[in-house]
């Protein structure tokens, strides 16, 4: 049966350590099995599965009941497979026979974090060591997995923010509704138009009216998209370098293509944005 980091025998040397001890730090999900027991080996795997999944969110503690037939007696198994939860040294939760893992699941949510919750402390980490392209490609999934939870949408347009995302991080903004809508998220709207403000630069401005008053040149068009590009305006740079390769795929011998690929470059393959201009580039040039 196989081992990992979050999956450890359990015998009566390290029953203290591993069982009570441990239960103080993270819940511990203790196995009773047999090697003869079929449902045992049902439900090994799904237990198994589990635990890698939340990546020690939670310990499982498996136990031979005929090789430690003392522990089993002393928590009161009676049937095999028996599984209990042991928080802050003492069964809290459990069940006997093999169960579907739907059952395990709900059983475990009871008593552990969300494995979102794990991805948005990682994030935060990453965010204050200033890795935000790696911090906003963890968040984009783990928000969309916690159902668009209050707290995680702050998060994620706090690190939109960061990368001067301002447009992404309004939009996220805008799942909040109007009731929950607190000072926390009236401070980053605030943010999101003073970064706007900032982001305007003389050149950008400049570039801008000369596109209004000739959109078909792609010569500036292709400028101010190296110029938002470089302010952190992903998504406007974009779309300006897609209106030019749709119109002529081979522009400046490539040069319109180089930068759109080197944009998403910048942006970091794990992120939603680059894999959704990814995806519109490929769907136009195939």
């Amino acid at each position: 049966m196989s081992e990992s980091a979050h999956i450890v025998e359990v015998n009566e040397s390290n029953a203290q350590a591993l069982l009570i001890d441990e239960s103080h730090k993270r819940p511990v999900v203790v196995d009773f099995w047999a090697e003869w027991c079929g449902p045992c080996r049902q439900l090994m795997p799904v237990l198994e599965k589990l635990a890698n999944e939340f990546a020690g969110a939670f310990l499982l503690a498996k136990v031979n009941a005929d090789e430690q037939q003392m522990l089993a007696g002393q928590l009161g198994v009676r049937s095999l497979p028996t599984v209990m939860v042991i928080k802050e040294g003492q069964p809290v939760d459990g069940f006997a026979g093999a169960q579907p893992e739907s059952v395990v699941r709900e059983m475990l949510a009871k008593h552990l974090p969300a494995p979102w919750e794990a991805t948005a402390a990682e994030a935060t980490q990453l965010l204050e060591a200033g890795d935000t392209a790696a911090a906003i490609g963890m968040l984009r999934p783990a928000w969309e997995e916690s159902g668009r939870d209050k707290a995680l949408t702050l998060l994620y347009a706090r690190a939109l923010l960061a990368a001067n995302r301002c447009d992404d991080a309004e939009a996220v903004l805008a799942d909040i509704k109007m009731v929950d809508q607190d000072a926390e998220y009236e401070q980053l709207m605030a943010q999101i138009e003073l970064s706007r403000e900032a982001a305007k630069s003389p050149e950008i401005e400049a570039l801008e009216q000369q596109l209004a008053a000739d959109e078909g040149n792609f010569e500036v068009r292709v400028k101010l998209a190296v110029q938002l590009s470089q302010a952190g305006q992903y998504r406007d740079a974009l779309e300006h370098l897609l209106t030019v390769i749709r119109a002529d795929r081979d522009y400046g011998n490539g040069e319109a293509k180089r930068l759109y690929l080197d944009t998403i470059a910048t942006i970091g393959k794990g992120d939603p944005l680059a894999a959704e201009y990814q995806r519109k580039l490929f769907s136009l040039l195939y």
